[in-house]
């Protein structure tokens, strides 16, 4: 036994026990505080008011300030410059109403320099789970993002590369007039003061259209380091447009069409350029004897369905920009390998292999993902995906009102199991009744068995055993009115082409939405 004296000098006794546990917990605490100052991540620990109450040996190599000359000051004081405070907006928010927040900022050290971290935020709670402050963890990646920024710059100038005879055929074309134009005004015969005025005219407006040009093709080639923006789409799809139409063929024809309420994205503007041309002049490699390209843009909701069916994608709002072209096509067996780096189809010295895998990446970190579907002979369609800003609820509202079915029982066919309980909470949660069979044989042998009962059948075309399609057909002999939904996961369009040649009443494409499901059951019903 231990003595200690209590508060009316009162000799007590203390267990041994108690003691040795005491002192494991404060080895325990020194420990993980000496591994917390081992870290070569800066990790801190702030308050509400931006206060902060802790700061390791690493935080001290990456910022250069000292705990002692930090704790109890304002971190947004020290950290970051003043017009770049607002950017702790978003991760205050998200880390109160989520627990957590990760991301990139651009904070500043001691001696003033710049750099960039990624930095994890975690919501830290007292005894009685209240919020009392905020974990930061961060790595400095500023010398990652300095190689990044000279890759995407060396990408932008290949691509600027391959547009150099469209530039050096426009620039002509804009030289011609101003050149004999200028002739003919320093003739001194020419008098016509009309047609005077008329030659200046033209010799403004083709410099101006020179100009323009250069500028646009520059301001690509060279980027720059930009914070990342609220992004209006239809102008960034405007400006790819017009350098692209100055730049192409003529053969190439483009055509536009963007929703009227189309929401904003945030993101690098640069960047967000360098996507549509990598994806576009991917569009007119395809196309060598012309033909055309479309290109839209539309909001949509990405609900629970969708995302388990698509790990990339998340809950929420995204703004899709679909660039397709009727060209030569992309074989299946090739299409899983596109976005790989340095994988090209083209010939020596004609491209390195990087422009998707570029345009891939920095989608990816802008949060979004890319979808490809192509038919050799017909044409390809890349489908870019990116979170909305401030997403609403518009989506969401429509989402809950989807159409709701009369008790029929729908057949689902698809060898994933993940894929058939999603099917079973959509189709179940807006009043339709569910079989699911996991093979075309075991499918065929529950049609025979509820004939008369099943009013769809949802079919996936690749499958083991038996695909769809043999599995369809055999269904259409069991009953020829039998109306079939083909389902498909692949990319390539040659399985839709084949499923709409077996005569079925709709397609739809893997990963769908709740909404999707839906509204094609409501119009196969209906018909």
């Amino acid at each position: 036994m231990a003595l200690f004296l209590g508060s009316s000098n009162k000799i007590a006794l203390l267990p041994n026990r108690d003691i040795t546990d005491r002192k494991l917990n404060e080895q325990k605490i020194s420990e993980q505080a000496a591994l917390l100052d081992i870290a070569t991540d800066a990790i801190l620990v702030r308050d509400f008011q931006s206060q902060i109450l802790f700061w390791n040996k690493g935080a001290e190599r990456i910022y250069g300030w000292l705990a002692t000359e930090v704790i109890g000051k304002d971190s947004r004081e020290i950290l970051f410059q003043t017009e770049t405070q607002q950017q702790l907006e978003v991760p205050l928010k998200s880390v109160i109403e989520n627990g957590s927040w990760q991301g990139e900022l651009n904070k500043i050290t001691k001696s003033g320099k710049k750099i960039v971290v990624e930095s994890r935020w975690t919501l830290m709670q007292d005894g009685n789970g209240q919020p009392k402050s905020i974990l930061c963890v961060d790595t400095d990646i500023t010398e990652k993002k300095q190689l990044q920024e000279q890759f995407f710059r060396t990408q932008r100038l290949e691509s600027v590369g391959t547009l150099a005879g469209g530039i050096a055929h426009d620039l002509n074309n804009i030289l011609t007039p101003i050149l004999a134009a200028s002739q003919l005004l320093q003739n001194k015969f020419f008098q016509d003061e009309d047609h005077c005025q008329q030659l200046m005219i033209l010799v403004e407006n083709n410099a101006k259209r020179g100009a323009t040009l250069v500028k646009q093709v520059l301001s690509f080639a060279r980027g720059f380091k930009g914070e990342r923006t609220i992004i209006q789409v239809e102008y960034l799809i405007s400006e790819i447009v017009q350098i692209a139409r100055q730049t192409f063929p003529k053969s190439i024809e483009f055509s536009t069409n963007i929703a009227e309420d189309i929401w904003a994205v945030t993101g690098d503007t640069t960047q967000l350029h360098q996507v549509l041309m990598n994806v576009i002049v991917n569009a007119r490699d395809a196309l060598p004897d012309g033909g055309n390209i479309q290109i839209s843009a539309t909001n949509q909701f990405l609900d629970e369905a969708y995302t388990k069916m698509n790990l990339d994608a998340k809950v929420g709002n995204y703004i899709v920009i679909t660039i397709a072209d009727n060209g030569m096509g992309i074989p299946s067996e090739i299409l899983d390998k596109i976005f790989e780096p340095f994988f090209t189809t083209k010939g020596v010295n004609t491209g390195t292999g990087l422009g998707l895998s570029t345009a891939l990446g920095i989608i990816k970190s802008h949060g979004g993902f890319i979808k490809v579907s192509s038919r050799v002979g017909k044409g390809s369609k890349f489908r870019v995906f990116l979170p909305a800003v401030e997403a609403t609820e518009v989506l969401n509202v429509e989402n809950s009102e989807a159409h709701t079915g009369q008790g029929e029982l729908i057949l689902v066919v698809d060898d994933e199991a993940p894929i058939r309980e999603i099917a079973k909470i959509i189709l179940e949660n807006h009043n339709y009744k569910m079989l699911a069979a996991s093979t075309g044989i075991e499918a065929i042998a529950l049609y025979a068995q509820y004939k008369h009962q099943i009013k769809a059948v949802l079919m996936d075309i690749m499958m083991p055993e038996m695909d769809g399609i043999i599995a369809i057909r055999t269904l259409q002999k069991m009953n020829k009115q039998v109306k079939i939904i083909a389902c498909s996961g692949l990319n390539s369009m040659e399985i839709f082409t084949e499923a709409a040649d077996a005569n079925v009443q709709a397609v739809l494409s893997k990963p769908y939405t709740a909404k999707e499901l839906l509204k094609i059951l409501k119009e196969i019903f209906r018909n």
